[in-house]
Parts: C-alpha cells; structure tokens; sequence
C-alpha cells in the first residue's frame, strides 16, 4: 500500500492487545503489576542509539593520520508496536522527516532475499550490497513519498531501501505486521551520525525481533556483550551502504558500542582500522550547530587544493595535528585523568584550542564557527572547536567544572539571538540500548505503580528535542532512567 495509511484507514491509531482484545482509543495507559499492557507474545519495546562528533583528527584522517570520534547523549529513538496476526503491513512512520509508509509483507520480494545464494544469517558479515538485491527492492522504493519533491523522496527511499534490505535479510515471510516509529534529537545533516545512529536503533531492533540478541542484563560477560554490539554494528554497517554507499563504518561503530573510537584509514580500498575506546569518559559538552549550510566533499577538496600548491607546509599541519590526535590519546588514557578536575580538562581543552587553530590555517572553518568561539572565549566558560568538516555545520566545547551560571545564560541568550541552536549534551556516553517493554517506571511515571506505557501519540506528538528526551530519553533529570538497559564493555 502506498502513503503509509494503514488498512483501517488511520495511520495514528494502534489497535492493542490487551487481556479483553479490543482497540483502545488511547495508545497508552498506566500498568499495573496485575494487568498486561500488551500481547506477552510481543510487548512494544524501544531501542535508541547515540548521534557522534569527531573530537580530534579532522582532515588529517583523509590522508591517512587517526581521528578519534566519541557518542554524544543526542540520540534517535525507535519505537515498535507487534500489530496482530490479521495485520500483514510494515510501516516506517518517522515525523522528523515527514516520511510515513506502509508495505504489505506478503508483497515483498523474499523469494529473492531467502534464494540459497543470496540468504544471511544474523552473524553474516555483510561489506558490500548485492545489486540483484537492490534491484529488487526497487518496485517498493518507487511508490515511496510519491507527492513529495525529489529532493526528499531521494532521502525517504534512501530510508526505506536501507529498512527493507535489513528487513528482508533478516526477517522472514511469517514476520508479524509491525509498526516502526522513529523520533531523533540529533539534528540531521549537521555531521553528527544522524542516519548511523537511525541504522542502529533499526538493526537492533530487527535482531531483538529475532530473538538473536541476549541481554543487554547487567551480569551479561564482556565477552558476550562484545559478540552482540558487534552483531548489531555488522547489521547497521549494511544500512549505512543503502543510504550513504560507501561509509567508513566510523559513525554506526560510534552509535552502536559508544564511548569513543581511534580510527585510521590508510588504503580506502580496505575499511578503517578502528580500535575501540571502551574506558573513555563521559565530558560535559555545549554542542551549538551554526545553521550554516556546509559540504564535506567542498572542505576535503579545498584542503586537498592547499595541499597541492603548498605540500610541505600542509603536510606539516597534517602531521602536526596527528600528533595533537595521538597525544589526546595519551591524555585520556593516563591513569591519572579525572574528568572531574578542571587540570585534566584543561589538557584536554588546549589539544581542542590547537587542534582548531591547525583546521583554521587549513582554511575549513567559518565566521559563524569563529563566532560561537568569540563568545565562549569572552565568557571564559570552556575550550571550543569545530566538528566535522567546517565550512559550516558545528562546534564542541568542552564545559569548565563550576562555572557561572550566569555566564552560561548570557552566552546562551546571544547564540540565540544569533540564531544559532544550542545543545548541551556528555561526551563518551552509552551506546545502544533497550527499553522492554515500552515502560517507563520513573520519570514522567514516578509516582505510578508499574509505570507508564509509551504514549505514542504523545511520542509523535513531542516538540524538539526537550519533548522527546521528557517523554522517553534514557536520561532524565541528569540520571539514567530506570527501565533503560545497554550494552556495556568497560574494562576497569
């Protein structure tokens, strides 16, 4: 079915299937211990996933010198409904990019998918996508968002072909009817892993369907959980190829495991070499997008320009900031690091300021970057830096401990007036995890016995990034929410 409008002709209406088997006007409603707020068969659940930045190594990774990229506590959430067995549609209903669309199940092309040269396993390693596979899906990506500008339909089918590859992979032809909805605090297109952290939640939640994933549980073996976030990763790493074509694997590594990654490419006709973080710390950090339209391939090229008419002056900044990249490295690591002192911060903090100062003789930063710097520096609340590829897009700034508030509040009020949107989020954080099922049991629920299921109306319904996080982020008030579980692989 085309337009994403489901059989009973309500594409916001979920029929529950509750102890007495009728729809419920309301999606949502308290729970108690003595009554079943869904099918035990199959509860909704959420899975949610982390946005990234690159902290150091901007540009130098492009020839060959590592970077390090690290989660940020912006992140998507994915919300499943199990529609009854009558219910033979899938649906993608994601507001933040006004893409709603159902398919039938019985309509999609497996028996190209399930062909014995062509079936996978949840454990597959998957590093290419197989044309006559993406042939096939075309027919379901042509009737996607047809009353749309070709400039978002390219971005809905990119969506859809990297759902239905996963879809159609790992799933099966008896699959239930579900419905797949998806909010997002990470602003999109801003290099801050949207679609990594999307391929995540997708992954994940197909493979928790499947029943291939245990935990995540507290007690779960590190070993163990390694097995399951590199599952997902894998999975996610099939995504990001529908969508981007050819990622590094860098930002769905990032989305999926968190913390942070050193990560080095020196033959782009193998993947990067990536060596996990797994002991990084959570920082405070100001995130500020500029709102500055920008282009990576404009900034590498620029940079590659540079480099052309001045090879030994831009081969020693490159080679300057791999020692800035390595050295924050070593910082980090050293045993004597306490992300609560304000000396090991500052370390830290001037490896930024260096680091900025290397991209701007390189010519990749902006006005509106500079700006944000400006004012920060002027409040003395923090060190700054741009992230990504410049020309645009966003600036970090690692937060001093103990400052003003009220320099913090005048800041604030001139990134506003400057139209600039701010986001204070933590560096280093969690990477995927699971709420199941969909029940928060503090929070907006706190005082309710057995919790709150997810409203989805209200999920659909919630404004920014401050709507969505009150109503279901796995943090709340500064801590994490109970209900909220994730894969975790520290070391110490």
């Amino acid at each position: 079915m085309a337009n994403g409008r489901s059989t009973n002709g309500s594409s916001l209406q979920v029929h529950g299937n509750g102890s007495n088997g009728g729809s419920h006007a309301v999606l949502a409603h308290r729970v108690s211990p003595s009554r079943k707020q869904s099918s035990p068969m199959a509860p909704a659940f959420m899975v949610s996933a982390p946005g990234k930045v690159l902290f150091f190594g901007e540009h130098s990774v492009v020839y060959g010198k590592p970077a390090i990229a690290a989660a940020i506590s912006l992140r998507s959430y994915l919300h499943v409904t199990t529609l009854s067995k009558s219910r033979r549609t899938v649906s993608l209903r994601f507001p933040d990019i006004d893409l709603i669309h159902t398919w039938n199940i019985d309509d999609l092309p497996w028996n190209i998918f399930h062909r014995a040269d062509k079936k996978k396993s949840y454990y597959s390693l998957v590093t290419e996508l197989d044309p006559e596979l993406v042939q096939a899906l075309e027919p379901q990506l042509d009737v996607v968002s047809l009353d749309h500008p070709e400039e978002v339909r390219k971005v809905h089918k990119n969506t859809a072909s990297a759902f239905l590859y996963l879809f159609l992979s790992l799933g099966s032809p008896s699959f239930h009817g579900c419905l797949y909805t998806l909010r997002s605090t990470i602003p999109i297109g801003a290099g801050l892993g949207s679609s990594a952290s999307i391929s995540v939640c997708m992954s994940a939640a197909l493979l928790l369907q499947l029943r291939t994933l245990s935990g995540p549980h507290p007690d779960q073996p590190h070993e163990e959980a390694r097995l399951q976030v590199e599952r997902i990763n894998r999975w996610a790493f099939v995504s990001e190829m529908c969508i981007h074509g050819n990622p590094s694997g860098v930002d769905n590594t990032v989305a999926t495991q968190g913390k942070a990654v050193v990560f080095q490419r020196t033959d782009y006709a193998k993947p990067p070499a990536v060596r996990p973080l797994w002991d990084f710390p959570e920082l405070p950090l100001l995130l500020v997008d500029t709102r500055q339209p920008k282009s990576t391939a404009h900034e590498v090229s620029k940079v590659a320009k540079l480099r052309e008419a001045h090879p030994k002056l831009v081969n020693a900044i490159l080679e300057a900031m791999d020692r800035v990249t390595v050295t924050a490295g070593e910082v980090i690591d050293d045993e004597e690091f306490d992300e609560e002192e304000e000396d090991s911060l500052r370390r830290i903090g001037e490896l930024m300021n260096i680091n900025h100062g290397l991209l701007v003789s390189l010519g990749v930063s902006h006005p509106r970057l500079e700006r944000v710097r400006e004012l920060i520096d002027h409040e003395g609340i923090g060190w700054t830096k741009l992230t990504g590829a410049g020309g645009g897009g966003c600036s970090i700034t690692l937060l001093r401990p103990g400052v003003d508030q009220a320099k913090i509040a005048k800041m604030e009020k001139r990134l506003k007036d400057e139209n600039y949107a701010k986001f204070e989020t933590t560096l280093g954080g969690d990477g995927v995890g699971v709420l199941w099922p969909a029940v928060l049991k503090n929070g907006t629920a706190e005082d309710e016995e057995g919790g709150m299921e997810i409203d989805l109306e209200k999920f659909l319904s919630a404004e920014g990034t401050e709507g969505v996080e009150k109503l279901v982020g796995v943090h709340s008030g500064g801590g994490e929410r109970e209900g909220w579980k994730f894969w975790r692989i520290e070391t110490k």
